[in-house]
């Protein structure tokens, strides 16, 4: 009987892998157990691709977090089997002027208060870098070449194979129920009836943490959100650099976009809003008739050539959405040996190269400034990100 690791990992997301293969690099034995297969397919992680950005309106320690996770993804550029991140830049277009207050003119204001140089957009200026985007229907915005995308569902079977070389054991057991022994877990019983022991839970398993901690569901909803994937008839016209990640005035429209992409040769577009409710065990996800409808008429105001573009693929990515749209990183207040590191919002990707260490230092008590704004903690009023779009 091999003997129990000092920290057992429920979830092989994002969350998930990052925070196991740094704390196997910290010495702890780490066991990650998934309901499998892994990458799983239904995880938000599984995808051809994220967005890479540091824009988050006025909130500065955001950005601050996305520009050490940028320097990051340049590392696993250098040190993976291969890139994973493409730094296309993005552009931030909006429908009217930029003016105080808006997610576009705050993120522009934020950017240069940190020693950015964003370059500003009118609307002929769109039209010459980027002449996909309909003349005239965005009239102001910015691009900003530090940013891009990542293969996000790529990036996390290789973040895996190194978690497996590196002695992170890995089991595809789906979790049925925490163990608490005296006011302290002290293991997990699986799908299938079994036992398993460990020092430590971090529980990093999205939105279906509410299956194994009720309490969250109070504080975690688990949302669906459009993702398209078009096959263009003129390939050339959206590759980069003349077509790059975007958001659409998101706050407004909720869409965004990537370049082709460039094995699948196609499109990407979704669409950052409230989202649809989702049971992630039980729930529908297919995509209703009605928001391909939307999208449809969003691409013929804007983006004409990809208007009648077949649709390839779609899918709901699942958000783990946290009642104020920040990361929920904490031990358990009353269960003693239970760490919960969960609440992505839409936006847990792009901090990929430095959520495992995040979640580390709190594990193991190092000091981490960032770690304040994660605590437990009982929000006095729901929010979000401002970049996310009410429907």
């Amino acid at each position: 009987m091999s003997a129990a690791p000092d920290i057992l990992i429920v979830g092989a997301g994002i969350f998930g892998i990052t925070s196991a293969l740094e704390l196997r690099r910290r010495g702890y034995s780490v066991t990650l157990l998934d309901q499998g297969p892994v990458p799983h397919p239904l995880a938000a992680s599984k995808d051809i691709s994220k967005v890479v950005r540091m824009e988050y309106g006025e909130d500065e320690l955001y950005m601050e977090m996305a520009e050490q996770a940028m320097n990051g993804f340049d590392e696993w550029n250098q040190t993976l089997s291969r890139p994973f991140y493409h730094e296309t830049g993005v552009a931030m277009l909006a429908m009217d002027d930029m003016q105080p207050g808006g997610f576009e003119y705050d993120s522009w204001q934020t950017l240069w208060k940190r020693g950015h140089q964003p370059e500003r957009l009118r609307s002929e200026e769109i039209a010459r870098r980027f002449p996909a985007w309909k003349t005239g229907r965005f009239t102001d915005g910015f691009f900003h070449r530090r940013g891009g995308w990542v293969e996000s569902g790529a990036l996390v079977g290789e973040l895996i194979e190194v978690c497996r070389r590196e002695g992170v054991m890995i089991k595809n057991d789906g979790a049925a129920s925490l163990i608490v022994e005296a006011g302290r877990a002290t293991g997990l019983r699986t799908a299938d009836g079994r036992i398993m022991h460990a020092s430590q839970i971090l529980l990093a398993c999205g939105a279906w943490i509410g299956t194994l901690l009720p309490e969250m569901d109070a504080v975690i909803r688990s949302t669906g959100h459009p993702v398209f994937h078009l096959r263009p008839t003129n390939p050339d016209l959206f590759s980069s650099p003349e077509f790059v990640t975007f958001t659409a005035d998101i706050a407004r429209t909720g869409w965004y976009g990537f370049p082709l992409h460039p094995s699948g040769k196609v499109v990407k577009i979704g669409r950052h809003s409230d989202g649809l409710p989702t049971d992630p065990i039980k729930g529908e996800r297919s995509i209703p008739a009605s928001i391909e409808t939307e999208l449809r008429t969003f691409l013929r105001s804007v983006l004409p050539e990809l208007a009648d573009a077949p649709v390839v693929y779609t899918r709901l990515c699942l958000y783990a959405d946290s009642i104020d749209g920040d990361y929920w990183i904490d031990h358990h207040p009353k269960i003693e040996g239970l760490t919960v590191a969960v609440g992505g919002s839409g936006h847990g990707f792009k901090m990929a190269p430095i959520l495992g260490a995040l979640i580390a230092d709190r594990i193991d008590g190092s000091n981490n400034p960032w770690l304040s704004r994660f605590v437990w903690r009982t929000p006095s009023a729901p929010k979000s990100e401002a970049a996310r779009c009410s429907d």
